[in-house]
């Protein structure tokens, strides 16, 4: 097995005397493909918000790369190569979907682009902006304002600016809510253009999406982990079977 490239020790959080995260303990490795999933009040984006410093841990370790990174902020953890998306998209909606990703692009570069927005500098961001279109399959999308998207490709497109941050590890917070079920083939076909060498997790209601993309399926309830498998021992796990209300996960 890869080395870990995320490595989390007793993860805790207390919201007053509700226990949302306790005591988390999580291994992603390098080029890895997690699922992440639990029923609703499970502590998924609690957890995420944990790892990407939204929210401060009550103990715990978190560590990129063996760099303890749990007191940093959430920028200095995108830097350090932890990037995610959300689950109600933070899109600049009047901007074109190459702008969204090249903004992007000139922040990790460290340019100033609302100054330098119409020079050498931010033709560079523009173009490797289109790479990264490209890359998630949108590129014909590049010259369109964000609002006149479909809403698949407004969530391929944070994708697409996750990936232009260099990412070592990305965590996908419901890459697939709200959209219908004529773009969800969208989703599907962008996660197997991620690139191999990113470590990805994804937390995801969609039990489909979560089976067809993850080698490995970690279930949280009441912020604990309740059992980490492959997809093939979780769809009969007993206990994953009860967590969801007696349905079948698969």
């Amino acid at each position: 097995m890869s080395a870990s490239v995320l490595t989390v020790r007793g993860l805790c959080k207390n919201f007053g005397a509700l226990a949302v995260t306790q005591n988390v303990d999580l291994d992603i490795a390098a080029g890895a493909r997690i699922g992440l999933i639990g029923p609703n009040g499970a502590g998924k984006t609690t957890l995420v918000n944990l790892l990407t410093g939204m929210l401060t841990s009550d103990r715990g370790e978190i560590a990129l790369d063996g760099a303890r990174i749990e007191r940093l902020s959430p920028e200095h953890r995108v830097r350090r190569g932890l990037v995610r998306t959300h689950q109600i998209n933070t899109l600049l909606m009047e901007l074109t979907a190459r702008d969204n990703v090249a903004i992007a692009v000139a922040e990790r570069r460290k340019f100033a682009w609302r100054l330098l927005r119409y020079g050498p500098q931010w033709r560079a961001c523009v173009e490797e902006a289109q790479t990264y279109l490209e890359e998630i399959g949108i590129a014909h999308a590049g010259g369109r304002r964000v609002s006149l998207l479909p809403y698949g490709e407004q969530r391929l497109l944070e994708i697409a600016i996750a990936l232009s941050l260099k990412p070592r590890v990305m965590l996908l917070d419901e890459p697939g809510a709200g959209i219908p079920s004529t773009e969800a083939h969208l989703i599907h076909e962008a996660l197997e253009r991620l690139p191999s060498e990113v470590s990805i997790m994804l937390i995801e209601h969609d039990m489909d999406l979560v089976f067809r993309f993850a080698k490995d399926i970690v279930v949280l309830v009441l912020g604990a982990v309740l059992t980490r498998d492959v997809p093939a021992r979780i769809s009969v796990d007993p206990r994953v079977r009860s967590v969801y209300l007696g349905r079948s996960v698969v």
